[in-house]
């Protein structure tokens, strides 16, 4: 099956059912206790910069542990499974002082999530499993001065955060990823560098590259770090004809609710949402068990909310499964018919009505 069969059957299957995404791979990972030696491996053992925490380049080092997980999350009931590449941009990898490497680790790590979805597929082949290609967001932001002296200052121009992009999704697709998944945006512009990116590669691979794009709100006004509401940052986007849109991170499902509703009542496409695991504590740690993210979350697919549902930071496997369940009782969202016009967005939006 093609990659535009599987995103054809993906949209057929999201009017059936709700579609389960996987959980936290950094949660899992950091439980495993691995060490500054399992990040290097044989091919970074003289690497000058500490490695420890790249949870990416485990791609390169540790090919096997990054399946294992993937393969947890699929037996637990995930449809979708994202790739391990969250920070596989030049920009993020250039933390490590791996930034020559960011093509070649997207690209195992699309490989290694495509092996772990088609090795479930067939053992279940009444059920297709599918991959997205996960795009961070960096630590760069295109609409706000990281100097306070200087607000007209950016660390880096739009030009050369869409070529770094464009390097990860030549990478993802490469590797076998179905669509792309531009996820936990806190600046819309970080977003549109990575649309046009991927614009630009399906221009030049001969079809259209399937994107999906999941914003993350900072605080409990509902907006991004740069300020926009959600409905201005749907008007922001849509005009990419995303697969899904949703939201990711931020706060557990009770605090991230009425976002979602807001955005679900607009957006005329799949809805996809992976809030945390509540908040963290004091330590750090996520303390929200699989029955309570899974209750609220079925409160969310009860009131019609969803199309694609699964969890973010401090979500295991165990609450994948427990998603899942939860969410099987429910059908999917319908997709709402929305009113032809003109619609602009600064950070609010404004709707042009006749």
């Amino acid at each position: 099956m093609t990659a535009q069969e599987r995103i054809q059957l993906f949209k057929d299957t999201a009017k059936q059912r709700i579609l389960v995404l996987d959980g936290a791979m950094g949660t899992v990972l950091q439980r495993r206790g691995l060490e500054e030696d399992d990040y290097r491996g044989a091919r970074f053992k003289d690497h000058t910069q500490d490695l420890k925490g790249n949870a990416d380049v485990l791609n390169l080092t540790s090919p096997d542990v990054i399946k294992d997980i993937h393969m947890a999350f699929l037996e637990a009931g995930a449809d979708i499974i994202e790739s391990n590449t969250f920070n596989g941009t030049s920009i993020s990898q250039s933390e490590y002082g791996l930034q020559d490497y960011a093509y070649e680790i997207s690209r195992a790590g699309a490989e290694i999530a495509r092996a772990a979805a088609d090795e479930m597929t067939t053992k279940t082949p009444e059920r297709t499993r599918y991959v997205a290609g996960s795009i961070g967001p960096t630590n760069k932001t295109l609409s706000v001065s990281p100097e306070i002296s200087d607000p007209a200052y950016r660390a880096i121009s739009f030009d050369a955060m869409r070529d770094a992009y464009k390097e990860q999704a030549r990478g993802l697709i490469d590797g076998g990823a179905d669509y792309l998944l531009v996820e936990t945006i806190f600046d819309t512009l970080n977003a549109k560098a990575t649309i046009v990116a991927i614009e630009e590669l399906g221009e030049e691979l001969g079809y259209h590259i399937p994107i999906a794009l999941s914003m993350t709100v900072t605080d409990l006004s509902g907006r991004t770090l740069s300020g926009q509401t959600v409905e201005g940052f749907w008007n922001s986007i849509r005009h990419s004809r995303p697969l899904t849109v949703g939201m990711n991170c931020a706060f557990g499902a009770n605090d991230l609710r009425p976002f979602i509703a807001e955005l679900s009542a607009i957006a005329d496409t799949l809805i996809c949402a992976y809030p945390n695991a509540g908040l963290p504590d004091e330590m750090g740690e996520y303390t929200e068990t699989p029955d309570m993210t899974a209750s609220e979350l079925e409160e969310w697919a009860a009131s019609g909310f969803l199309n694609v549902v699964g969890g973010c930071c401090g979500t295991t496997p165990d609450h994948i499964r427990a998603i899942a369940e939860k969410a099987s009782r429910h059908n999917p969202r319908e997709i709402p018919a929305t009113q032809h016009t003109l619609r602009l967005s600064g950070l609010e939006p404004l709707n042009v009505v006749s």
